[in-house]
C-alpha cells in the first residue's frame, strides 16, 4: 500500500501516522513512549499527530525529545491549537510555543482543534500570516461538520484549509453520509483520529464479533489491525492511531503491506453499516 496522499496544493501526506493523545504525561512511560515514536518513524510512519491541549504540551515536549537527531524533512508534523487562540496575536504565540516544544521551525500542518467563538476570518488571516512567516507549511480544522466546512470555505482564503481531522471508525461511520463526500468535493483531505474506537464498549461491540473474530483468525491479524485496515482501504484518508508500545506499532505498520480483499471489506461493512440518516458528527 502506498502510505503517501497528496494535499491540494501538491505536498505528501502519508496515509498512516501516529496520534500522540495523553503520551508524555506519566514519567514511568516516557521511556517507552519515545522509543515507540522512534521504532514508528524508522517503520515509515512519518506523520506525527499532536496538540498544545495534549498534556498543556507534554506531548508535544516528548516528540520533541524523540526527533532529536532526525531528519526534518523526513517527518511531518502535525499539531492544534485551542479555538480561544484563534486570534491573530495568540495563534501565533501558540505557534511559536508549540514549534519550541517540539524543537523545530515548522508545522507541516497546524489545525484549529474545534469550532471556537473567534471569527474564521481572523483565524484564517492569522494562519496564512504564519504560512507566509514560514512557521507553518499548511492548516485545517478538526472537528467540523459540513456546515462548519460551508461556512469556511466563505471566508477570504479559506479554500485554502487542507485537512479535516475527525473521529472515524469501523462502528461510527457518520462522516460517511455527507461530511466525507463533501470534503473530498472541496479537495479538503479526512484525517481520523480514534480508528479503534474512542471506548471500550465500542471497540469490544466490534473486536468481540464472530466475523471480525473469524476474519482476524483466518488473516493472521488482531481485530484492531482489521479496524485499521478497513480505514486504510479508503481513498483521500489519513490515520492516526496512537502507539505508545513497541508491540502496538509494529501491529500497526504491519498494515502497510497489507491490504483487505473486497469481500473483506463488504463483509464488515455489512456487519458495522453507516447509519440510514444524517447523525451528530461524533467527536470527543
Amino acid at each position: 500500500m502506498d502510505n503517501q496522499l497528496l494535499l491540494k496544493d501538491g505536498t505528501p501526506m502519508p496515509k498512516l501516522g501516529m496520534g500522540t493523545w495523553n503520551m508524555g504525561e506519566n514519567p514511568k512511560t516516557r521511556f517507552e513512549e519515545i522509543r515507540a515514536l522512534r521504532h514508528g518513524i524508522q517503520e515509515g510512519m512519518t506523520l506525527l499527530d499532536t496538540a498544545e491541549m495534549y498534556g498543556e504540551g507534554l506531548s508535544e515536549e516528548l516528540i520533541g525529545e524523540a526527533l532529536k537527531g532526525l531528519r526534518r524533512e523526513d517527518l511531518f508534523l502535525v499539531s492544534k491549537f485551542y479555538p480561544h487562540h484563534g486570534k491573530k496575536e495568540a495563534l501565533k504565540r501558540s505557534c511559536k510555543n508549540s514549534l519550541k516544544r517540539l524543537g523545530t521551525a515548522y508545522l507541516d500542518l497546524y489545525l484549529l482543534h474545534w469550532r471556537g467563538s473567534v471569527p474564521l476570518a481572523e483565524t484564517v488571516e492569522g494562519l496564512e500570516e504564519l504560512k507566509a512567516e514560514g512557521l507553518i507549511r499548511n492548516w485545517g480544522v478538526s472537528n467540523f461538520d459540513v456546515e462548519d466546512l460551508e461556512e469556511l470555505l466563505q471566508v477570504p482564503q479559506g479554500e485554502n484549509c487542507r485537512v479535516n481531522q475527525v473521529l472515524y471508525h469501523l462502528g461510527s461511520r457518520g462522516i460517511e453520509r455527507d461530511l466525507l463526500p463533501y470534503a473530498q468535493a472541496q479537495g479538503i483531505l479526512t484525517m481520523a483520529y480514534c480508528p479503534m474506537a474512542h471506548d471500550a464498549a465500542s471497540r469490544k461491540r466490534i473486536t468481540g464479533s464472530p466475523l471480525v473474530k473469524e476474519m482476524a483468525l483466518r488473516l493472521e491479524k488482531t481485530p484492531e489491525q482489521l479496524m485499521l485496515a478497513f480505514l486504510l482501504a479508503q481513498k483521500n484518508l489519513c490515520v492516526i492511531p496512537k502507539a505508545s508500545t513497541l508491540e502496538h506499532v509494529n501491529q500497526n505498520a504491519q498494515m502497510l503491506s497489507f491490504t483487505l480483499s473486497m469481500e473483506d471489506l463488504a463483509a464488515l461493512s455489512a456487519a458495522f453499516p453507516p447509519p440510514s440518516q444524517r447523525v451528530p458528527l461524533d467527536m470527543l
